[in-house]
């Protein structure tokens, strides 16, 4: 990573790319992303097939592609996270065990009376959900867009799973709930009683 003042100009993907001309054995896959707030770029390059287990920082410029490896990853971005891209996720880290999300920008196409594709996250055990707009959890927690197969720990501010599940009440985020076996609680003031039948595997 390197901050704004430190460039002098913006390389592309493709100025990237050029610099790996001599690898002709192993595809190498390079992608560029500006954060105009932070002030702040980065580059992600690897060659394929990618062997690390883990990949930070990804962005909407994630390129896609099955990377088999990887069980954590974390996203970040300045730009909204959509749907059709956590569909992208899900499929390019089909052993993901561990997801972090970092975004607070507001989903442009989170409609509660569209048809989604259900994502299913078949190995998905660790969910923390790190300063997010309210849209990311719901984006995991409504049942018409995410399908959890396995018991999981949640991260998440007390404030925003109570509003997201409407003090506990929402029907459609109930099943994902259930699904919850330990609960991080950041911010936390005081728990309703009803929490408990909202939970209730939760140890």
């Amino acid at each position: 990573m390197v901050t704004y003042d430190k460039l002098n100009y913006f390389p592309s993907n493709e100025h990237i790319h050029h610099t790996f001309t001599n690898f002709k054995d192993n595809q190498v896959i390079s992608c560029v992303d500006y954060f105009p707030k932070s002030k702040y770029g980065q580059c992600h390059s690897y060659s394929c097939p990618y062997t690390l287990t883990d990949y930070e920082n990804i962005t909407n410029n994630f390129p896609g592609g099955l990377l088999n490896t990887v069980q954590e990853i974390d996203l970040f971005d300045e730009r909204p996270f959509e749907h059709e891209f956590f569909i992208k996720i899900c499929q390019s880290f089909p052993f993901l065990k561990e997801l972090t999300i970092i975004n607070s920008e507001q989903q442009k196409s989170n409609n509660e009376n569209q048809i989604y594709s259900i994502i299913n996250y078949t190995h998905l055990t660790k969910l923390h959900l790190l300063h997010v707009h309210d849209d990311y959890a719901e984006q995991f927690l409504l049942d018409t867009k995410t399908y959890l197969h396995n018991y999981i720990q949640l991260s998440i501010h007390y404030d925003q799973l109570q509003r997201v599940t409407q003090n506990f009440t929402r029907n459609t985020t109930r099943y994902n709930s259930s699904k919850v076996k330990q609960l991080y609680l950041y911010d936390l003031e005081q728990l309703p009683e009803q929490y408990k039948h909202y939970f209730p595997y939760l140890k």
